[in-house]
Formats: structure tokens, sequence, C-alpha cells
């Protein structure tokens, strides 16, 4: 870990340095893993983090944290807040509509940073839904909130993660999100899937001319040639077929049955990449993709939305309320969020 006096760049304060990152839900976890992350030696030194959210509310959770022995720790003093400051007493692992509020708040200001090119890349914290919900605020999740603002017309959930063992990244786009499995397949068309693959595509060749593309199948054992299901058979086969035609450059693998669809994941991630190692997955729905990453790769896996006119990352885990303020969570996945905003934005 960085010294506790750690500071980042100290050349003038600049947009094309500058990472945005909004706190998420004062309740969680989300103050203490960026108060956490942002001692890391990984982060690159010259980033210049500035924090969106209430900087009286972090200051007593760095306290409150220091108290219980946790060391590895960024002074807020240290840092550059858009104080936004909440009026309330914040209680660890009870979040209200207040909080859900603030969290809100501090995303849609945060936001509106990157629309004004005050900055290089988000990155966001974990928020409540269901807090944001009792506040008012009825969206599905914060990436449906940055579309908004963003006028985005298709963003897309993709989650990243590169393997500490050799480097090799692993890549899951989800073609459906937040929406109930029951209406997975009413929302499954033609049309999402191509503009799926083709998001896909665009982001694998930042990293391979040539990517290797897979795509699960819907049904158990991708139909069974119609036995468990006729999607595959009636549409989803004949649309891969002719993408694969449109292009050549890609090796187009799918539908593959679900159940072994990441098997050749894990070698790669733990040993070593072949010639049969995905380059990106495509997942028919939330839960499809989600499993395997986070058994795969949970404390490195980025929550990416792609579509937007920035870079946005964030963990891939909740809120966390259970353990707020216990010192016991851990910064992983919201260092290998910073780290892919700062990456990513560098190449976009």
């Amino acid at each position: 870990m960085k010294p506790k006096n750690m500071t980042y760049s100290k050349q003038p304060y600049s947009n094309k340095l500058r990472i945005v990152i909004a706190i998420g839900d004062p309740s969680g976890i989300g103050p203490e893993i960026i108060l956490k992350a942002l001692c890391s030696q990984e982060l690159p030194k010259e980033m210049q983090p500035l924090l969106v959210g209430c900087k009286k509310t972090l200051e007593i959770i760095h306290s409150r944290l220091k108290l219980q022995g946790v060391n590895s720790l960024i002074n807020p003093k240290n840092l550059i807040i858009e104080d936004l400051p909440i009026s309330y007493k914040v209680n660890p692992g009870q979040p209200n509509a207040k909080t859900g509020a603030a969290s809100f708040y501090w995303l849609t200001y945060a936001t509106n940073l990157l629309i004004s090119n005050k900055a290089r890349a988000l990155v966001t914290a974990p928020i409540s839904k269901k807090f944001w919900h009792k506040a008012g605020h009825i969206y599905p999740g914060q990436t449906e909130r940055l579309a908004e603002l963003t006028g985005a017309k298709e963003p897309a959930m993709l989650f990243t993660a590169v393997s500490k063992k050799n480097g090799w990244r692993l890549n899951t786009l989800l073609a459906t999100t937040h929406i109930p499995l029951t209406s997975v397949p009413n929302a499954l068309t033609p049309d999402l899937i191509e503009s799926k693959l083709n998001t896909l595509f665009t982001f694998c060749k930042r990293f391979k001319t040539n990517p290797r593309i897979v795509v699960a199948g819907l049904n158990p054992h991708a139909g069974e040639d119609g036995n468990l299901g006729t999607e595959e058979i009636q549409w989803i086969s004949p649309l891969l077929n002719q993408w694969q035609v449109n292009h050549p450059e890609v090796k187009l693998i799918g539908p593959v049955p679900p159940d072994t669809c990441w098997l050749s994941t894990v070698k790669a991630w733990e040993e070593q990449p072949n010639e049969q190692s995905p380059d990106g997955i495509l997942a028919l729905y939330h839960d499809q993709g989600l499993i395997p990453m986070k058994l795969i790769a949970f404390d490195e896996a980025v929550n990416t939305t792609l579509g937007l006119p920035f870079i946005r990352t964030s963990p891939d885990h909740g809120t966390a309320f259970d353990i707020a303020d216990k010192g016991l969570a851990r910064p992983n996945s919201m260092i290998a969020a910073i780290k892919a905003a700062w990456d990513l934005s560098s190449n976009k």
C-alpha cells in the first residue's frame, strides 16, 4: 500500500488526468472501499481523482475506520472533493430514502461533470435500487439513469476483468440487463442481438484485431435441436450465421450450451489462454453472465457501461450494508474499476 500521506499528481489540475468517483450510498461500503482503493500502489500516480459526495461523511468514516485499526486508507483531507453535503447523520448499514436520494444526486452531479468534459472517466460506487425507489427515483439501476442523462440509446453492460496471474482479459457482455427472467424471451430480438454483438466486437477490437466471440444459448443445452426450446433453431443460429458472414475477421462461436459456455475461460484465467480462449462472451440475460463472472473473477471484475459518450466503470458488487463500517470491505473490485476507467479512457 502507498504511504498514509500519499498524494496524487501535483501537476496543475487537468481534465485529462481527472477520474470522477461518485461515492454511492453513504450507509454502504462505497466510501470505505474508495478510501482504501485510493491508497493502492496499483493506481497510476499521475491520476487526479475527484470525489463527488459529502466531505464530512467521508471524514467521519475515515476517522471511524482508523479507530478500528484500518491503516491502509487515504485521508480525505488529501483529496479533492466536490462537496455536496448532507444535513443528517448517516448510520452505517441503515440505509433509508435520504441516503438513496443522496446517492442519486451525487451520481447525477458526477455524470454532468463528464457531460461537460471536465474529466476523462467516471467511476461509481454501489447504490441501492430499493432506496432509490423509496426516494422516488424509479430506475432499474445506475446504467439506466446514465443513459437518460447522456441520451444514450443503447447502453450496454459489459463485465471485464484482467487476470493477475497472466494478464488475460475476460469480457462478458449482457444482452438484457435488469428485467425479470420472464421478460427475457420477449426482450431478445434479432436487432438487439446484432446490436450487442457489434458493441462487443468493437470493445474486443481494442485488444485484438481478430477476436474470438462466443454466444451463450438461451435454453438449456442451447435448445438441444429444438427439444428444449426453439429460439436457437428458429432465429438465433441463423442470425449468428449471417453476422459471421458479415464479419469474416471474427471467429464467432454459438449458440453454446450455457452450462459449458464459460468453461474455457477458467483455464485461461487460472493458467494460460490458448487459441480456444474467448475474447468476449455474449450472455443473453443478467444472471447467465454474472454468475460465472463472479465465480471466476469476483474481486477483479468491473462493470463497464458501453454506449455512453464517456467511460464509466463500477465494482461488480453491491452496497454490502451488513458489513458497512466494520473495516471488512475488500477494495479489490474498486481498485480494478478505477484502473479500468483510466486504461479504457486512454484509448477510446
